[in-house]
Parts: structure tokens; sequence; C-alpha cells
């Protein structure tokens, strides 16, 4: 998935994108990650037949990023 379909396939709210953001920030992630994230953040929404990504789905997605790079 390139940049364009994930910004058209991986639309966020307000609160996702500041949750998204602070953990960019924090844990001092790339671009590439942000949009890692994004993406996998998608594939939990598709599991749980949602047509949105909510918070949850980004919180979970960090949490999946966190632990394979190991920054807990």
């Amino acid at each position: 998935m390139e940049s364009r379909e994930i910004r058209k396939f991986c639309e966020i709210d307000a609160t996702s994108e500041l949750l998204l953001k602070t953990a960019i920030d924090r844990f001092g992630l790339s671009a590439r990650a942000y949009d890692r994230i994004l993406k996998v953040a998608r594939i939990i929404a598709d599991l749980e037949a949602r047509q949105n990504i909510k918070p949850v789905h980004i919180s979970e997605a960090i949490q999946y990023r966190s632990f394979d790079k190991n920054l807990v």
C-alpha cells in the first residue's frame, strides 16, 4: 500500500491522530513507522468488521510496534 492509498483507506479521527502522534513523539518513531502503524490498525479494524479505524485499533497497533522494537 502506497502513501496515497494509506491516506485513502486508513483515515482516522482527531483522537486517533493525537494518540498516534503522541506515540511517534514518545518513542521517536519515523514517518515510515507512522504508516506501518496505520496499516496494522486498518487490518485490526478489518478483522473486527469495522469500516473506520478507532483509537482502540491504533492503540493495539502501537502495542504490536512497541513489542516488536522493545520500546516499552
